[in-house]
């Protein structure tokens, strides 16, 4: 739980850039790749990212530039990155100019359950977090590059002049 907005200024920070990076590293022709047919495919991975700060945003008396709920899956991947930086960066905004640390003690009804502000910032990084791990999966699977995020990955390794951990 963030019980400062520094806290979470400097965290969000950090993690949404890792999440717009994940991001830059999709192509058009990727997003339909799923792990089976009736599965989540990348992109509908990355938009439900994307979709999920406004809407958790709202639950917390925000509101926040980017796509609502009921917006379909854009079909260009630089269209998904954009949506998704604008959304970040305008949470970030928002609570900045409009919050203080006492409001992350205040409690909103999410989901039928009563979470606190500084909480429901953590679930919702926590979630971003799960879902990324699930796109690096299917961009390997899609032939992409991933990007390192906690530490190289393994296309990383040659590039900072290491030797890949074994498998």
């Amino acid at each position: 739980m963030f019980t400062t907005i520094e806290g979470f200024r400097t965290a969000w920070t950090h993690h949404s850039g890792e999440t717009k990076r994940l991001l830059g590293a999709l192509t058009d022709r990727s997003l339909k790749q799923s792990v089976a047919d009736d599965h989540r495919d990348i992109g509908r991975v990355a938009w439900h990212i994307t979709q999920s700060i406004p809407e958790m945003a709202r639950y917390m008396g925000l509101t926040i530039q980017g796509p609502g709920e009921k917006d379909p899956v854009p079909g260009k991947a630089k269209d998904i990155a954009d949506a998704y930086a604008i959304a970040s960066d305008s949470l970030l905004s928002e609570i900045i100019i409009n919050w203080d640390d006492k409001v992350l003690l205040k409690e909103d009804n999410l989901y039928g359950q009563t979470w606190k502000r500084g909480l429901t910032l953590r679930i919702l990084m926590n979630h971003e977090i799960h879902h990324r791990g699930q796109m690096t999966v299917l961009m390997r699977k899609a032939g992409l590059k991933v990007p390192g995020i906690y530490g190289p990955s393994k296309e990383e390794w040659d590039k900072l002049g290491m030797k890949a951990p074994e498998i």
